[in-house]
């Protein structure tokens, strides 16, 4: 088993942070993706399976009923037709793709970004603050986040065999530096 530690160091508006991981940390991130992929997974397919998934009513009553500063938002989604339509396909669709790609570990920056994005409207939507501004909604984003930062997708994952693709004799992601905001 190893011991080492791994220096981390980044800098954002002139400043700049540092800290060490230990190489037990990879086993860590590996669970975090895991975890968060299996949940939006299991709660997609139950969603898709059930084939009776609809936002309507929630994003009518469960924000304004809540006190969200985001209730007008949800009203306005909520009565349009189209939109509802959308979001009730998008809604459990999205949960298990999401979960699947980051179970797998493949486009897996790609999936936590819209896994966060989700979140963060759950998290508006459930709006509660009656214990903090913290709650489980805000910590499956930060979760979402995290495996998206640790490039969660190369630990045991698809991405790191797609970033190593041949293109041209290069490696997908040194031909195509973008990739990288997809993969990894």
């Amino acid at each position: 088993m190893s011991t080492k530690e791994v220096s981390l160091r980044s800098t954002i508006g002139g400043v700049s942070v540092e800290g060490r991981l230990h190489t037990l940390s990879v086993w860590f991130i590996l669970a975090l993706r895991l975890m968060i992929g299996l949940a939006f997974f299991q709660s997609g397919l139950d969603k898709v399976l059930s084939g009776e998934f609809s936002a309507s009513g929630y994003l009518l009553n469960a924000p304004a009923g809540n006190g969200s500063p985001a209730a007008g938002l949800f009203t306005a989604m909520g009565e349009t037709a189209w939109f509802v339509e959308f979001v009730n396909v998008a809604v459990p669709w999205g949960e298990l793709l999401i979960g699947l790609g980051v179970i797998v570990g493949l486009l897996t920056r790609f999936a936590a970004f819209w896994g966060a994005f989700m979140m963060l409207l759950f998290y508006l939507g459930n709006w509660d603050i009656g214990h903090g501004y913290i709650n489980g909604d805000f910590a499956y984003m930060l979760v979402f986040l995290s495996v998206a930062a640790f490039g969660a997708g190369r630990i045991l994952g698809l991405d790191a065999y797609v970033e190593q693709y041949e293109v041209g004799g290069e490696p997908l992601v040194e031909r195509y530096p973008w990739t990288r905001y997809l993969l990894g």
